[in-house]
């Protein structure tokens, strides 16, 4: 009994110490463990993956063909593979060959590695590797010479790898890091460089071919040693043909493909764009643009060659931009016709160069005048010699038309209606529209512009007038223009409504006006189109944008030196480039067109004013207005004047006697109207002169000085003879003008007719008095030096 008590507690005490070393094995595994992670975290914190790769850029086309690209930061041709990229069969043909069990293994193969240790003792020597494919990628991310140290250092790094990383994204990095010998790494670099085409359009044959180069890339060097690529990639073919990976009929196809890999040069489509958005992100590897091949192609070639037939008028540069209207995408961008002219300055970027624009900025006051209710397209404007504070604008041919009518002023581009239509509307909402439009530079010379500016007195870029006219294509909605396929849409400013920008449209679409070039009847096809021309002061820029439903094309041909020639126009020289343009990217339009706004109607007008008809307006036509808006004054441009029986002379009902007068209709023209009729000898119904013996003096009609410019102050030379012109506009009604300086009278006029003076210096009132007794003063300053 007691031997079995002491049997009892010998194996209750060992139970005990077993239970106490079990439990005790388990804290330890677990302090193991806990300390092994904790090592592995401050590892990963201490050491972190070097995955930051420094790729080559690429800039791609719409369909994802490569534009331009550029070396990375270390100079290599590293382009960045996307998992888009990487073809079903590049995929399997990569992992077959590299590492069957890649997505099996956390990084590391124990198998492999147990396999290549055994058979490297045996042979004495190295005969077989045991790297993976994610080992692969920590020896090239950081490549240290090959020693069993290095080796350890790759197996943690790979297991590195593998827990920050998806199997999908260390097959990227691995194929983007695949050396090709020389400064070509990567299978994407390789496939364009060798093959000319993007990884996910190799056949079977070149990713075999590719895939055995990076094992050997110094004697496996394309171009020179392709034989012994072409035996490597057959034997790697066989072997995946014997192991069922692709079907027999892949396997003898590619096998009867040659080899014809050799270096290529990369491609510079667009090189002006293509520079822009690489400086413009230079951290970005991939920059997708909105750009449609066939169109930039097609862009590039007409103007290369249009702009050689020009040279011998000694025009050397040109830029073109078209824009898809329905996304704002720009589909073609040619910085200029030749990029290696560097004679003539070719790798300038013209459609980023400051130019004067010419006229080419007259629809918008046209169109803010419309919104404003100041025309219609029918409203009758002045097109005579005026001076508004010293600026004396003129026609382009130096000609002037008297009277024409707002649509006839803007596509025939008459500078002084244009001129006078914009002190209406104000310099200042202008330049606000213009600013909207993202006009920088018109921005930032705000201040220094004034009303010649809508004749080219200010700079501007063809990719900003180019919106410009976009956003007419979209009823008066601008937006930037899309460069990228990921630019983001921001919200549109309002330039104009819908029913002004139909109306412009619509007057820029006629063919009845003098920029249409003397080739418009020879093209065989030429689509709807609204165009615009312009030519800057001394012909040193010509333009012409244009647009349908579907395109906005803007064009600009001239010196990039800024040297002007008598034959740079924008109707002779930018147009026919334009029409050439739209014939060749939209010949097969269904000429679908723009259609009338909601907010727009018709009225009948008087012809002689554009104004609602009076009972005296014989000739009549319809006219489009905004309801509410555009002006409802009925039609002035006559008027009933109480006259003698023989038309001698007229009344007014201060002096009008009881009998012996009759009423008539005269034209009704302004006092810039009558001068011009005068001095061109057209002859017009015109008051006559006001009953001499009437004692009213009447206020309204004084006349207006109009030079010298209230305000300013002349210089002149002492001992100079020059003398300063006085002249003024006045009514119909007067006969002669009486001329003051200081109080003192210093000559007299028939109305109209101009004298001379030589004034004293210093301040000076000027004074006019017609003979009904009405009279105008200014001030002006007069310095000898």
């Amino acid at each position: 009994m007691q031997v079995r008590l002491v049997a009892y507690r010998s194996i209750s005490w060992l139970s005990r110490l077993r239970q106490f070393f079990r439990r005790r094995r388990l804290r330890l595994l677990l302090w193991s463990a806990g300390l092994l992670l904790l090592l592995s975290v401050a590892g990963d914190m201490l050491f972190p993956v070097p995955a930051r790769i420094p790729y080559s850029q690429i800039v791609t086309a719409d369909d994802g063909q490569v534009l331009s690209a550029y070396l990375s930061t270390d100079d290599k041709w590293r382009m960045r593979t996307e998992l888009d990229d990487i073809s079903p069969l590049l995929r399997e043909a990569v992992i077959f060959k590299e590492d069957k069990y890649f997505y099996y293994h956390p990084g590391v193969n124990p198998v492999a590695i147990l396999r290549a240790l055994f058979n490297n003792l045996v042979q004495g020597r190295k005969t077989s590797g045991a790297s993976t494919i994610t080992m692969q990628v920590a020896r090239l991310l950081e490549p240290k010479e090959r020693t069993y140290a290095s080796k350890l250092i790759e197996v943690l790094r790979a297991l590195q790898l593998e827990w920050h990383y998806s199997k999908d994204e260390i097959l990227r990095m691995y194929l983007n890091l695949l050396p090709y010998g020389g400064n070509v790494e990567g299978v994407k670099a390789a496939a364009l460089l060798y093959c000319g085409r993007m990884p996910d359009h190799l056949s079977l044959a070149q990713i075999v071919a590719l895939s055995v180069i990076p094992n050997r890339p110094t004697s496996l060097r394309i171009g020179r040693n392709n034989e012994a690529i072409l035996a490597a990639r057959n034997k790697w073919l066989r072997r995946m043909g014997a192991e069922g990976l692709f079907d027999a009929g892949q396997i003898e196809d590619a096998l009867a493909e040659p080899i014809d890999m050799k270096r290529r040069s990369l491609a510079r489509r667009a090189p002006h764009l293509a520079l822009r958005l690489h400086h413009r992100f230079p951290d970005r590897a991939v920059i997708p643009t909105r750009l449609n091949l066939r169109i930039q192609n097609k862009v590039r070639t007409l103007s290369y060659n249009y702009v050689k037939r020009l040279k011998s008028w000694g025009i050397h540069n040109a830029a073109a931009l078209v824009i898809d209207n329905a996304t704002r995408g720009v589909v073609a961008y040619l910085g200029s016709a030749d990029f290696s002219d560097k004679r003539h300055a070719g790798e300038v970027d013209g459609v980023k160069a400051v130019r004067s624009p010419g006229s080419t900025l007259k629809p918008l006051v046209y169109a803010l005048a419309i919104d404003e209710g100041l025309v219609t397209p029918k409203s009758v404007l002045n097109d005579v010699p005026i001076n508004i504070g010293g600026y004396a604008p003129v026609n382009f041919n130096r000609k002037y038309n008297g009277t024409v009518t707002a649509e006839q002023a803007l596509a025939r581009s008459l500078n002084v209606p244009a001129v006078s239509l914009l002190q209406k509307v104000g310099l200042p909402s202008f330049l606000d529209r213009l600013s909207d439009a993202g006009f920088r530079q018109i921005a930032a010379d705000r201040d220094k512009l004034g009303l010649s500016a809508i004749l080219g007195g200010c700079g501007v870029r063809l990719e900003e007038l180019a919106g410009l006219y976009v956003a007419l294509a979209n009823g008066g909605r601008h937006l930037p223009l899309k460069y990228r396929r990921d630019d983001t849409v921001a919200s549109a400013q309002a330039l104009m409504t819908a029913s002004a920008a139909y109306m412009i449209t619509e007057i820029l679409c006629q063919l009845e006006r003098p920029d249409l070039p003397a080739t418009y009847q020879s093209s065989v096809h030429v689509p709807r189109v609204a165009w615009k021309t312009g030519t800057s002061y001394g012909r040193r820029d010509a333009w012409s944008i244009g647009f349908n439903k579907r395109y906005t094309i803007a064009v600009w041909l001239g010196n990039f030196s800024g040297e002007g020639t008598p034959e740079l126009t924008g109707a002779d020289i930018a147009t026919p480039l334009l029409f050439k343009l739209f014939n060749s990217l939209d010949y097969n339009s269904p000429n679908d067109w723009f259609a009338p706004p909601p907010g727009l109607d018709f009225r009948i007008v008087c012809t002689a004013s554009g104004q609602v008809p009076s009972d005296f307006c014989d000739d009549q036509a319809l006219d489009y207005f905004i309801p509410g808006v555009s002006s409802n004054r009925s039609c002035d441009h006559r008027r009933r004047v109480m006259v003698a029986h023989d038309e001698t002379h007229s009344y007014c009902t201060h002096c009008r006697p009881d009998v012996g007068y009759k009423q008539k209709l005269y034209d009704n023209v302004s006092p810039e109207l009558a001068a011009f009729y005068d001095a061109e000898r057209i002859a017009y119904s015109r008051v006559p002169s006001h009953n001499s013996s009437c004692t009213r003096v009447f206020d309204a009609g004084r006349p207006r000085i109009t030079s010298p410019v209230a305000g300013n102050e002349y210089l002149i030379e002492r001992g100079d003879s020059t003398r300063i012109m006085l002249s003024c506009l006045a009514s119909q009604d007067v006969t002669n003008v009486y001329w003051f300086v200081d109080d003192m009278l210093v000559g007299s006029a028939a109305a109209g007719e101009r004298i001379f003076i030589h004034p004293h210096p210093g301040d000076l009132k000027i004074s006019c008095s017609d003979d009904r007794g009405r009279n105008a003063d200014i001030s002006v300053k007069v310095t000898y030096y």
